[in-house]
């Protein structure tokens, strides 16, 4: 159980970056320095998974794989 707390609270953490990303800009500038926001397609990937694994209950490695079964022909 203390996994899926920490993907909910990397969850809340995300989606704080992703906001933080569309309402202030990928990069801003203080004086001379340049400063670079996360990525948003990365930070996007990551909310998917992370979203996943609070949802199925588990953390996985294989969240979004499915398996089926043919039989008889």
């Amino acid at each position: 159980m203390a996994d899926i707390a920490t993907a909910k609270e990397m969850l809340d953490q995300v989606n704080a970056a992703i906001t933080s990303v569309l309402a202030g800009g990928q990069s801003y500038k203080i004086g001379s320095r340049q400063l670079n926001r996360a990525d948003l397609a990365k930070l996007y990937e990551m909310q998917r998974d992370l979203q996943a694994q609070v949802a199925d209950g588990t953390p996985g490695f294989l969240d979004d794989t499915y398996v089926a079964v043919f039989e008889g022909r």
